[in-house]
């Protein structure tokens, strides 16, 4: 994408017709603030939830980033937005004004509304006298609508120290209608990795915990620029995982305080471009969310944190077998059930963050060979939704799922222990952006006792979709360093290329 000619604008203004006054930034109220004297637009821009008639678009501001408080102060700043049909901004088509307040790290989260469906569109602020570069995003087709076709890309778990986001900007450069991130966007510890496997730091804190903090971290991760450039480049779907808070947190009655939750949802939502409505209050978000891509896919965007139970000790049968244990609380549950027996969609993606096939290491039923923290240690639950689906007709789903540093690509059954049981779905799971750094391709040793998990992938990377009527096509990106900085030395490639075919749950070697 070309860059907005900055200084065009400055002397030129708005094009006529849905202008918007360019006028000073100045403080809501009490004596006049001092505008700033650098640009304050350097953590990018960004766009999520597309709607038929909108999105959200996001910036937040920031002279300063990786100073607390980024530089901002206690000012009140006045932020201009438009939407406009060309990069050139010769015709726009929606404009406003938001206030970026210290309370919410001076963050701008507009949603501009009354757009055309299934239109492409730019974007750009103005604050302090200053441009910030431009996005691009789109709105959703309308209710009703068959698109020909979708494209996205999917990614989770990107620890800052421990690779340079290439995915990133490989993401950009594919050109999705969206892009969905399962989680682990941030991580509140430095990497365990020894000192020389480490490619740069954060600054300061070894465990973040407090809402300045968490605040600085992610604004460290907003300062790179290929994550800027897959943020301006398409709409996000965001959820979180564990990291952004504590590792493997669990619940309302988790050992984590009401206060580090509240600063760490707060963070989450003033760098995401999430609406306004998911602001967090009394320490809980509003995070699960539907999306619909008019009748051909539908995304059910999950939480499965803070409404979960405990984890299970690990190897304790009993516990893990409690048919009344939950990972999505019963009103999630619920709310997951009524969206896809509502039918109407072709394809329906479960946006979510833990592993959802079984996976346990000697495939034996007497024993509890798995990890707690995903939906093995859920069984229960995974069974009431699995279940759920079969039972309402679900045409075509696809659990997407990060968290554990390999692709896999995974058949779903009702009965994992028989393996001769027919398949009910399809899970698609994206390896880590960096965490755990360059590795060797290896084999899943439980894979041979597992027969429905069907491939993995030990690499870092994202996984590529495209969709249509007739059929699903994953591609399984790999990255060729994460560790080398240099672009120009950095190769993306298809590792792995399946298709799932309309009606026919699984996935299939092309």
């Amino acid at each position: 994408m070309n860059k907005l000619n900055r200084r065009l604008f400055l002397v030129s203004g708005l094009a006529a017709g849905g202008a918007v006054a360019l006028s000073g930034s100045s403080s809501a109220s009490g004596p006049p603030a001092v505008a700033a004297v650098r640009d304050p637009f350097g953590l990018g821009v960004a766009s999520g939830d597309p709607r038929p008639d909108g999105m959200v678009l996001w910036t937040r501001l920031a002279t300063a980033p990786l100073d607390i408080g980024g530089g901002m102060g206690t000012r009140n700043v006045p932020v201009e937005w438009q939407v406009a049909t060309d990069q050139a901004f010769t015709n726009v088509v929606a404009s406003g004004t938001e206030t970026a307040v210290p309370a919410d790290g001076h963050s701008v989260h507009a949603e501009p509304r009354g757009l055309p469906a299934g239109a492409e569109f730019f974007y750009r602020f103005r604050a302090d006298g200053f441009i910030s570069p431009v996005g691009r995003t789109r709105t959703a087709p309308a209710a009703g609508a068959t698109p020909s076709s979708l494209k996205f890309t999917f990614a989770s778990c990107q620890h800052y120290e421990e690779g340079w986001y290439h995915a990133h900007r490989f993401m950009a450069a594919n050109d999705p209608d969206l892009i969905l991130f399962l989680g682990d966007y941030m991580y509140e510890k430095a990497s365990g990795m020894a000192a020389a496997n480490r490619v740069r730091w954060y600054v300061d804190f070894d465990e973040v915990d407090a809402l300045g903090e968490y605040r600085l971290r992610y604004a460290q991760i907003r300062t790179d620029p290929d994550i800027n450039a897959a943020h301006a480049a398409a709409p996000w779907l965001v959820v979180f995982d564990d990291h952004e808070l504590k590792n493997n947190w669990w619940g309302v009655s988790s050992d984590v305080t009401a206060a580090r939750k509240q600063a760490s949802f707060q963070a989450f939502w003033e760098n995401m471009p999430l609406p306004k409505a998911a602001k967090p209050v009394n320490s809980a978000i509003p995070l699960y969310r539907r999306v619909s891509w008019g009748t051909l896919a539908r995304f059910h965007m999950m939480d499965t944190r803070q409404y979960r139970w405990k984890q299970a000790p690990a190897g304790n049968c009993t516990e893990i077998a409690r048919t009344d244990r939950t990972l999505t609380g019963a009103a999630q549950e619920t709310w997951l059930l009524d969206g896809l027996a509502a039918g109407g969609s072709r394809w329906d993606f479960l946006g979510q963050q833990v592993f959802f096939a079984q996976r346990d290491t000697d495939g034996a039923s007497g024993t509890c060979d798995v990890s707690t923290d995903a939906w093995d240690g859920y069984r229960a639950s995974r069974q009431r939704i699995t279940q759920g689906w079969v039972d309402r007709g679900v045409r075509n789903p696809v659990v997407l799922t990060g968290d554990v540093h390999r692709h896999w690509a995974n058949n779903l059954r009702l009965n994992y222990f028989n393996h001769s049981s027919p398949f009910v779905g399809t899970e698609l799971v994206t390896t880590s952006v960096t965490s755990g750094g360059d590795a060797t391709e290896n084999v899943s040793p439980q894979i041979p006792n597992n027969p429905h998990l069907y491939y993995v992938g030990n690499h870092r990377g994202y996984v590529r979709v495209t969709a249509n009527a007739g059929q699903l096509t994953a591609d399984f990106m790999k990255v060729s360093s994460v560790r080398e900085r240099n672009p120009a030395n950095v190769t993306l490639s298809v590792r792995k290329r399946f298709v799932v075919l309309d009606g026919q749950p699984g996935v299939q070697e092309p």
